[in-house]
């Protein structure tokens, strides 16, 4: 009689768990069910705030025209297209070589006691307010590019019309890509440092038994079977760069107008919807403008996206 009551506690303490198991599973199927639709519910409110342009203007003059005039109803957003997809540029070029030498760096060929030292102190980089840097910005960086950077540039490559200054402002693209060069370092450093250590020690030992170097181990070795987290790590440091909006305003100078050089003042879609969102809006169509102006921003990440997943597919495919 003890066994067969034994027993039974035991199915129902099974029973129990299992009941707590699928439980647990249905909760998290639910969570991660509301993650993935976060970025559809997302578009599809912003879609509904944007019909009313949407409908009334074609997306080719949205999405071409130079014009942006919102008392004449004339919502031209190329300006500030370009002026996102240049900042975000300039912020790559200068970003991704020094913090993928840092990641190799720390993950490879620093001591533990400077390791130590140091990743805290990038992390610290990744917590600080982005109005922080924004300020710095204008303190240092904006009268560094207007007294120094921009004449030294235009002096010696005034030919290129990429370096050429007709801004001494120093508000330009230039300033804006250095502050969020600055933002984006811990991200790819930390992303790049933890995928290029995790790769197995017993690669770098086969390399260095052969009779490669340290070096070209990490080049042709480590960074061969990392490189897939290495593209995430900088798509991820991509992504706070082109959605970046309080550093961006305050150094950019927010001029609509096409840049056509990195010493330009720049208009991006972040500043325009922070700047302008909540005013104006006795203006028939500027709310809805706006919301369009969000869409794009979301289209244009959510494209960037799916291409780069796409290249790493490819990549780890082949």
């Amino acid at each position: 009689m003890a066994w067969r009551t034994r027993e039974q506690v035991t199915a129902v303490i099974r029973q129990r768990r299992r009941r707590t198991d699928r439980l647990a599973e249905r909760l998290m199927a639910a969570l991660s069910a509301a993650c993935v639709l976060l970025v559809p519910l997302i578009a599809a409110a912003l879609w509904l705030r944007a019909w009313p342009i949407l409908r009334t203007r074609p997306l080719g003059d949205l999405l071409f025209s130079t014009v942006w005039r919102p008392q004449q109803g004339a919502f031209g957003f190329f300006p500030f297209i370009m002026g996102t997809l240049w900042v975000t540029a300039v912020a790559m070029v200068l970003a991704v070589p020094p913090s993928l030498l840092t990641a190799i760096y720390l993950a490879e060929y620093a001591p533990p006691r400077l390791r130590a030292v140091a990743n805290p102190l990038i992390d610290l980089l990744a917590g600080i307010p982005s109005v922080v840097y924004g300020v710095w910005g204008v303190v240092v960086v904006v009268p560094l590019v207007g007294q120094r950077v921009g004449p030294l540039l235009h002096r010696w490559l005034g030919v290129v019309p990429l370096f050429r200054q007709d801004n001494p402002t120093g508000y330009s693209i230039l300033a804006g890509g250095i502050v969020l060069a600055v933002m984006v370092f811990p991200i790819i450093i930390a992303v790049a440092q933890d995928v290029i250590r995790a790769v197995p020690q017993g690669l770098r030992e086969a390399s260095l038994a052969l009779g490669a170097t340290r070096w070209q181990t990490v080049r042709n070795v480590v960074l061969r079977r990392a490189w897939a987290g290495v593209m995430a790590a900088i798509m991820l440091g991509f992504s706070r760069a082109f959605g970046e909006t309080m550093a961006v305003l305050m150094v950019v100078g927010n001029i609509p107008q096409v840049p056509r050089s990195i010493l330009d003042a720049a208009y991006p879609l972040t500043a325009l919807i922070a700047n302008n969102y909540g005013e104006m809006m006795s203006i028939p169509l500027y709310d809805a403008a706006l919301m369009g102006g969000a869409l794009i921003l979301l289209a244009i990440v959510l494209v960037f996206n799916v291409a780069a997943r796409a290249v790493l597919v490819r990549w780890v495919g082949s």
